[in-house]
């Protein structure tokens, strides 16, 4: 079975991070189509809802055949929203990375500082690789009030619709969890929860791996994906994966 491998990034404004994995990922062999999200990494005006996003997926997915998704956190969020919604295996494979999904109750903590104190868990590794060095301090010292006002209510969306995402309704074969050990912004307890929550899936560590492993860790990255393509192309073609 031929898959294309569909990347549907997290909460970020460019996908040149991802351009070191991908270009391994395609070095060995596999079909690699990188979806840009609106208001993300295309323009939008508009306040998105998750099933505004679902929507948005659907029709990125139209035409592909086998198509294995890879939803690294917010990605990971619509995948899973789009699966829940009946959808049931439209997918060759899923592949979780460090996604978010599970709601935890905020507590006492502002949206706002909770952005931020994920924020700042998530870059602050990152100041230690040179060429990004600059880009992580001017993420770091951006205020959230002067991001896009769409966005903000976007992602207050977001992290709402997890409260109503039932994971018991996600019927897909060939779902992997992957996760990084070192996550802070969704940590591992949250991968943890989520495998066991969805039927059939299976799961993934790696000691030192971030929030953004195809930052930091790259080839290991790929090597991981390129092994699950792999397992799930060595299954007989089914009917029905891709729409």
């Amino acid at each position: 079975m031929k898959t294309t491998l569909v990347i549907a990034h997290g909460w970020a404004y460019s996908i040149k991070p991802w351009t070191k994995t991908v270009a391994d990922l395609r070095a060995r062999g596999i079909e690699v189509k990188q979806l840009q999200v609106p208001g993300l990494t295309t323009p939008s005006s508009e306040v998105w809802t998750i099933d505004g996003y679902t929507a948005w997926l659907a029709q990125q997915l139209q035409g592909i055949e086998n198509p294995i998704v890879l939803g690294h956190s917010n990605g990971g969020r619509i995948a899973l929203n789009y699966l829940a919604q009946g959808h049931d295996n439209a997918f060759a494979g899923l592949i979780l990375l460090n996604a978010a999904g599970v709601y935890e109750n905020p507590g006492a903590v502002s949206f706002k500082r909770r952005v931020f104190r994920a924020a700042a868990k998530a870059l602050a590794p990152l100041k230690h690789v040179p060429y990004l060095k600059k880009i992580v301090y001017r993420l770091l010292k951006s205020d959230y009030n002067r991001a896009p006002e769409n966005m903000k209510k976007t992602l207050h969306n977001m992290l709402e619709s997890d409260k109503a995402l039932d994971l018991s309704r996600v019927h897909q074969d060939n779902i992997f969890v992957v996760w990084g050990e070192d996550d802070k912004v969704t940590p591992l307890g949250m991968g943890k929860k989520m495998h066991q929550q969805l039927a059939g899936s299976q799961m993934s560590t790696f000691a030192g791996w971030p929030h953004a492993p195809y930052i930091t860790h790259p080839e290991q990255l790929a090597e991981e994906i390129a092994r699950i393509v792999q397992q799930i192309e060595a299954q007989p073609s089914r009917e029905g994966a891709g729409r």
